[in-house]
Order: structure tokens, then sequence, then C-alpha cells
């Protein structure tokens, strides 16, 4: 799904003048990260969960608009894939990756980072990129408060 079709360019049959213009529709980049608890597989998908939520609540995003989800995570976090999460959330037709960060020496420890390819009408600078834990130290500028997931997917 891109956001439009493009029957809603023109006119509906019996009116007449001109349509209007559908927004366009472009792939958006979201980031996110958060810290894990330690290296349980269920803490790993549990946090992880909770930060795909919070992107899907803060951009209002459609999971039919999803295209790809990029995982990675630290070194230390061996015991399960972050990409389950996404599963379990209901996210089965979109393309999924998951990935080992650099292990970078004072690198932020037991941490799962996303980047999310999105179909949005929106514009670049009104996306929400999500720091949640201790990764909020990693953008502090953006890590916001956590918004209300509860009733998210």
């Amino acid at each position: 799904m891109n956001g439009h079709r493009e029957a809603d360019a023109y006119p509906a049959p019996g009116r007449s003048g001109p349509a209007q213009v559908p927004p366009v529709s472009r792939v958006l980049a979201l980031r996110g990260a958060t810290q894990v608890a330690s290296n349980d597989p269920h803490r790993i998908v549990e946090a992880t969960g909770e930060l795909l939520r919070e992107l899907v609540v803060r951009n209002a995003l459609d999971a039919a608009d999803l295209i790809s989800i990029w995982f990675t995570s630290s070194p230390d976090l061996t015991a399960a894939y972050p990409a389950r999460a996404a599963r379990e959330l209901g996210f089965v037709d979109v393309a999924l990756m998951c990935a080992s960060e650099i292990d970078v020496p004072g690198g932020s420890p037991r941490t799962v980072r996303v980047l999310v390819h999105t179909h949005s009408t929106r514009p670049r600078e009104a996306a929400a990129h999500v720091y949640l834990h201790g990764a909020a130290a990693l953008r502090p500028d953006l890590a916001g408060p956590p918004a209300d997931t509860s009733e998210a997917l």
C-alpha cells in the first residue's frame, strides 16, 4: 500500500470540477533503540516489542504500510532474535533482518536498535524516532515521554 490509489486523482462519476490530488507517498525511515535488562530471550522480545509499539503509536503507522525493519543488537545480546517481537506483534508479511552491532569499546550494552522503512505522506521532519530506557542516552534530543501503547496494533 502506498497511501493512495490512481483512481483517487479523478473526480467521482457525476461530479464535475478538479479532483483533489492525494498526498504524495514516499519511503520514510524511522529510528529507535532500547536497552534490554538482560540477555534473556523473553526480555529481548519484550523490550523490542515495547519499542515497536512506541514507534507505531508515535508515528500513527498502519502495519499495511510497513516495508521492512532492520534490527541490530549489541554483541552481548545473543539469546533471541529481536525480529521475533515483530512477528509476535503480527508483522508477518514485513521483511525483517537482524544483525549484530559493531563491538565498539564503550558502546551501549544490551541495546537493540531498529530502522523501520514505511510508506508515508508525512514529511521527514515529522518523524518521531523512539529511544527508550538506557538507550535514551544515545539521543537525548529525541527520547521524549512514552506514548500510551495499550491500544497499539
